[in-house]
């Protein structure tokens, strides 16, 4: 199972430096694509931390992407199998920088969701999810909820995508929705 080491914690809030996040969720490798696109493996190899919110379908995934990253927060999803569940949990946390994040995959209808998850996180300032495979960016009082939408299975979203940022100063900064396959900053929808 995936957790956060204490000396990883507390070397994060120590160090003055900023921490690169990449963002990512519903990858359903191999059933939507053979591999993550070439941009998004680029993003997570430069990263400090990875978080994954789930689906990832298939456990070579999860191998590869802890072989790749430097650190991975991830969780399961509703498509992943025993093998999966065994190794992520259901909600994951993790503290970057004095920033509390969490990380789940379901957060029910759009509708009402920031009020659902603002009740079910009080204690969280990020909430990463995924399941729609639709990127959102909101908040609500003092949590901010981010679905990087899908690098592999786009849906009816005009591009791929996954989400870079940056936690510096005590805050989640710099938030890109990244379009997976040609690169570039999109817009949340």
């Amino acid at each position: 199972m995936l957790t956060t080491s204490w000396l990883s914690t507390l070397v994060d809030q120590l160090t003055l430096r900023f921490v690169r996040l990449v963002l990512t969720a519903d990858t359903h490798l191999p059933r939507r694509a053979r591999d993550l696109p070439p941009l998004l493996w680029a993003d997570i190899e430069a990263a400090d931390v990875v978080f994954h919110a789930g689906d990832w379908v298939h456990e070579e995934l999860l191998d590869r992407m802890l072989a790749r990253s430097a650190r991975l927060v991830g969780v399961y999803g509703n498509n992943d199998g025993p093998a999966l569940r065994a190794r992520l949990p259901e909600v994951a946390h993790a503290e970057l920088g004095g920033v509390r994040f969490a990380v789940v995959h379901e957060t029910g209808d759009a509708r009402g969701r920031d009020a659902r998850c603002a009740a079910r996180f009080p204690d969280v300032d990020v909430l990463v999810f995924g399941h729609s495979h639709i990127p959102w960016d909101s908040r609500v009082g003092g949590l901010r909820l981010v679905n990087p939408g899908s690098p592999t299975d786009r849906r009816r979203q005009p591009v791929f995508t996954h989400v870079t940022a940056r936690v510096t100063d005590g805050a989640l900064a710099d938030v890109r929705l990244i379009d997976s396959r040609n690169g570039g900053v999109t817009a949340f929808p």
